[in-house]
């Protein structure tokens, strides 16, 4: 008998394996795509799962009275198409920079109780309060996500003050529900104290939305080698991307590259390093949708971050979102953004907001501050037959994980092609179609709630 099946392997950007049955004819066991002698079933389609949030998923909470803040939340609806039902309005004192634990609690259970159904994130339209205080601080977007938990944070006083913390089942997670897969709304504080720079800010997020940068992205080693613990990972990375992204890693640890903090850099995307303050701010032009931070110990506490350099200097710089400390985090990796998982989740298809909150492992004591919805690498995946084949494009496939196209005959799932992911490259796969007799197809990869085991992540009906 002549084996019909065919898959054309054209110029795939990412690795590519087979995994097709043998070509036979009928009988029991699984075959090929088109062994069956009926030849092949041209009317199955899925629609494949798209990374990052949607506005429909994020609810805008506003202090109520407070007209820089209710102004913020409209222009967010407005520039964002939001839904209406989505705007929350709450009663909090924005006078305060932080609120108690208990009163944080009255506050959290409100706004839980009124959130639509399927409101997968929260945006805090105001500047303060922006941290939880009690036994020990959390930031406001970590509590809100996670409950006020002193597994977040450090009790005071304690024998070790540098102590690990509860980590976020969020940590580097292919989840696209957030709330849905780990019951965890991630949350971002907009952070802007005028009606003007929350306009600007939300109007670079908008601007940022699929224009694919080529970078660039700066990972700073600095002198400063207490807050510069994170250097081992940022310098793989330019390597690791090659041409994919313009990444640059700066080792100035020994004072010989001249400098701490860079200085009227253009095009910048990302903007990572380790400094109490960080020089030359004014002279940077980023990128819209541009994420930077530093690892130091009082960045988040605003307004004035204990006299370090508060995180909102990044947003008067043209920022998009970044990320600090609300409290004494001790120099841990864990408790700031890892870039190699913060750049990934971001050219795969995250969100800001999405791409931050996977990037830090033990949150709690961390603020999240920004426009959480921009989305400079947006994903329009696609599943289409085109010249007798399925043709398959994404962006969104894990490093190293593997995805399989797969076809339902009988009780029989049979596997038609397989693709594994490769960073930074986006996949353009061909599969053969599944043979007549297949009554369902489905894709899958990685599980929302742990990378290492498959799931189905789209089916036909």
């Amino acid at each position: 008998m002549r084996c019909t099946t065919r898959l054309s392997l054209l110029s795939l950007p990412l690795s590519l394996a087979l995994a097709l049955g043998a070509c036979g004819g009928g009988g029991g066991g699984s075959s090929s795509a088109a062994s069956d002698g009926g030849g092949v079933n041209a009317s199955l389609l899925l629609t494949l799962p798209a990374s990052g949030l949607a506005p429909a998923d994020l609810a805008v909470i506003v202090a109520e009275g407070d007209a820089v803040s209710e102004g913020a939340g409209a222009a967010y609806l407005a520039a964002r198409g939001v839904p209406a039902a989505n705007l929350i309005r709450v009663k909090v004192n924005t006078a305060s920079d932080a609120i108690s634990a208990a009163d944080f609690a009255t506050l959290k259970a409100e706004i839980d109780a009124r959130l639509p159904a399927g409101v997968q994130a929260t945006l805090l339209a105001w500047a303060a309060p922006s941290r939880v205080t009690g036994a020990c601080s959390m930031g406001i977007t970590s509590a809100m996500a996670l409950g006020f938990d002193t597994r977040y944070c450090n009790p005071q006083p304690v024998a070790n003050a540098c102590a690990n913390t509860a980590a976020s089942p969020l940590y580097d997670s292919e989840s696209r529900r957030p709330q849905a897969d780990l019951q965890v709304r991630p949350s971002m504080l907009l952070g802007t104290r005028t009606l003007a720079a929350a306009q600007a800010l939300i109007n670079r997020g908008v601007a940022a939305d699929a224009t694919l940068p080529a970078g660039d992205g700066w990972l700073v080693r600095t002198t400063d080698s207490d807050r510069s613990t994170r250097w081992p990972d940022f310098a793989a990375l330019p390597a690791a991307w090659g041409s994919v992204l313009k990444l640059n890693y700066v080792d100035n640890s020994s004072g010989a590259a001249g400098a701490d903090s860079l200085s009227a850099r253009s095009g910048v995307l990302f903007y990572l390093t380790g400094l109490a303050s960080v020089a030359n701010l004014p002279t940077m032009q980023f990128r819209p949708g541009a994420l930077a931070d530093t690892l130091t110990s009082s960045g988040g506490l605003l307004p004035l971050a204990n006299g370090q350099m508060p995180i909102t200097a990044w947003l008067d710089a043209g920022v998009t979102a970044t990320y600090g400390a609300v409290e004494e985090p001790c120099n841990f990796q864990q408790k700031f953004s890892r870039a190699s998982v913060l750049i990934d989740q971001y050219w795969r298809g995250a969100t800001a907001i999405e791409a931050y909150w996977k990037a830090v492992q033990w949150p709690g004591q961390g603020l999240f501050v920004g426009e959480p919805l921009a989305q400079p690498f947006r994903d329009s995946p696609s599943l289409a037959i085109v010249a007798g084949e399925y043709q398959i494009k994404t962006r969104s496939l894990r490093p190293g994980s593997r995805y399989q196209l797969q076809y339902l005959q009988g009780t029989t799932w049979t596997t038609l092609a397989s693709f594994t992911g490769a960073r930074g490259q986006v996949l353009d796969g061909r599969s053969p179609l599944p043979p007549a007799a297949a009554t369902r197809i489905r894709w899958q990869g990685p599980c929302p709630d742990n990378a290492a085991n498959a799931c189905t992540l789209a089916q036909s009906p």
